[in-house]
């Protein structure tokens, strides 16, 4: 199969071929393994490559996606007998004995595993550049982040390794890579694909599993193989009443869509991201849906310090279970990851139930939106991606964590009030995605426009709880009204 075929097609696309014999599964194999040797030593998106296994992995030749290769990302999507890092030197030695549901499933639908994809240790960051792995690249400009923490499997997708690429999003990690790489990314609701069985619910629920892509019937059809409750979960949500690939070809009607372009937090939002917004909005007016400029009516330094204290705990008990388990020392984590860890063991215990419970106050100023609007339309990111490096903390505050560790200062801190600073300065490029993750509502990044130096951009739509049909329905819309799969062309050969 010439690269070029390859490139060509989509996920679904390829299990066509695959099924009516025109292509074999090794040949499809042996194309994504191709174009990962071409470009993964400038883009550094594959952490754990296991191409020879790949070729020799058997499928169940009647699943959706039989033979089409996935890369899933090196965190929580476990698979037997391979290493799962989390990008961190703690879990370097994880090697988990049985698959995660998402793995299980995706095995199920006929898919083969190229792979793993880099992430940041354990998907802290908007960008991927971790100690363990270094910095992936985004193929549009390689100076720049592919965004995080599903960097590596937006980076591994937008370069053709693959269709689509595992991913999850605890506070836009699937959205964030799909508007800094040109994909389509759905974060789905919460209760929609099982995190099981390592885990109940991950990041207290704000967390949820599935993939970035090229197409919105990739999305769908992915979403249609990975839905759905295993025994235990903690979370439920009703089954469509149709497939969501079958919803996903019937018209949306006429929508009634809220816009905004300013930051929940007052931080900066670039031009390029209020005009991307703005031109999705006429598009939209021109298909006949209805517009107008509102935004939910919530508390945006609130949400900001409910969102770093989900950090600040999750973290802790990270690093808690990677002592445990691995016998993890400091050493072992990078130091923005042990500040966060020792502003976890600090917190107050009364403060971080308060701050869980805050959840429910956006949850309902975000349905007493929906009682109005059918989606809400932001952009997805507040800023273009990062240079390569740009996001590092500078050698004066890494001075300063150091002491604060020594001191064992984290009492303080959150009594100083520095914390406030903190949410501001690891949020204000990407102030939009973490509304959904708290409120457990499903949202999307959709690639409606490039830049004059040709950087994708995308733009965020998100729906009430459940609502994930009626945003693929939109997404379709707008893919066929503004078609964007032919501008991968243009990184064909750009490696």
């Amino acid at each position: 199969m010439k690269q070029s075929e390859y490139l060509s097609f989509d996920a679904t696309a390829l299990a066509d071929l695959i099924r009516r014999g025109d292509v074999s599964a090794r040949e499809v194999a042996e194309a994504a393994i191709d174009r990962a040797n071409r470009v993964n030593g400038k883009l550094n998106a594959i952490c754990h490559p296991q191409f020879t296994e790949a070729l020799e992995q058997g499928f169940p030749e009647d699943g959706p996606f039989a033979g089409v290769p996935i890369l899933l990302k090196d965190l929580a999507q476990e698979q037997a007998g391979h290493p799962c890092s989390y990008g961190s030197r703690a879990l370097s030695t994880n090697v988990p004995t049985r698959d995660s549901e998402f793995v299980r499933r995706a095995r199920n639908a006929g898919l083969v595993f190229l792979g793993r994809t880099a992430t940041p240790e354990f998907g802290l960051k908007a960008v991927t550049e971790s100690e363990l792995w270094g910095p992936s690249r985004n193929p549009w400009n390689t100076d720049l982040t592919p965004g995080g923490s599903s960097g590596g499997s937006g980076a591994a997708v937008a370069a053709g390794i693959v269709p689509m690429a595992g991913a999850n999003d605890g506070g836009g990690s699937i959205r964030i890579p799909a508007a800094y790489n040109g994909l389509f990314g759905l974060k789905p609701s919460r209760g929609r694909i099982s995190a099981g069985p390592h885990m109940g619910e991950a990041w207290t629920g704000a967390s949820t599993d599935h993939v970035v892509c090229r197409t919105v019937r990739d999305s769908a059809a992915m979403l249609d193989v990975l839905a759905g409750p295993a025994s235990g979960d903690p979370f439920r949500i009703p089954a469509p009443e149709s497939s969501f690939l079958e919803q996903m070809q019937q018209s949306p009607g006429k929508l009634k869509i809220g816009v905004f372009t300013s930051s929940p937090y007052d931080t900066e939002v670039a031009p390029e991201c209020v005009a991307a917004v703005e031109e999705t909005a006429r598009m939209l007016e021109g298909l006949g849906h209805e517009v107008e400029y509102a935004r939910p009516d919530f508390d945006g330094m609130a949400l900001a310090r409910c969102y770093l204290s989900l950090y600040f705990g999750e973290v802790s008990a990270l690093m808690d279970s990677a002592r445990e388990r691995f016998g993890a020392t400091d050493k072992d984590f990078e130091l923005e990851t042990r500040l966060l860890g020792m502003l976890g063991r600090t917190m107050p215990l009364p403060d971080y139930v308060r701050r869980r419970q805050q959840w429910n106050d956006f949850a309902r100023a975000l349905g007493a939106f929906f009682d109005r609007f059918d989606l809400y339309l932001s952009p997805t990111t507040g800023q273009l991606p990062a240079q390569i490096g740009q996001m590092d903390t500078p050698a004066h505050l890494k001075l300063v964590a150091r002491l604060m560790l020594g001191l064992k200062a984290g009492k303080l801190v959150h009594r100083s009030g520095q914390v406030d600073q903190m949410a501001l300065e690891s949020l204000a490029r990407t102030p939009f995605t973490q509304l959904a993750n708290l409120t457990g509502t499903p949202a999307m990044s959709v690639p409606m426009h490039w830049t004059r130096d040709g950087l994708p951009v995308g733009v965020q739509f998100g729906a009430a709880h459940g609502g994930e049909g009626g945003l693929l329905q939109l997404a379709a819309q707008l893919e066929e009204a503004n078609p964007w799969f032919a501008n991968y062309e243009r990184l064909e050969s750009a490696f």
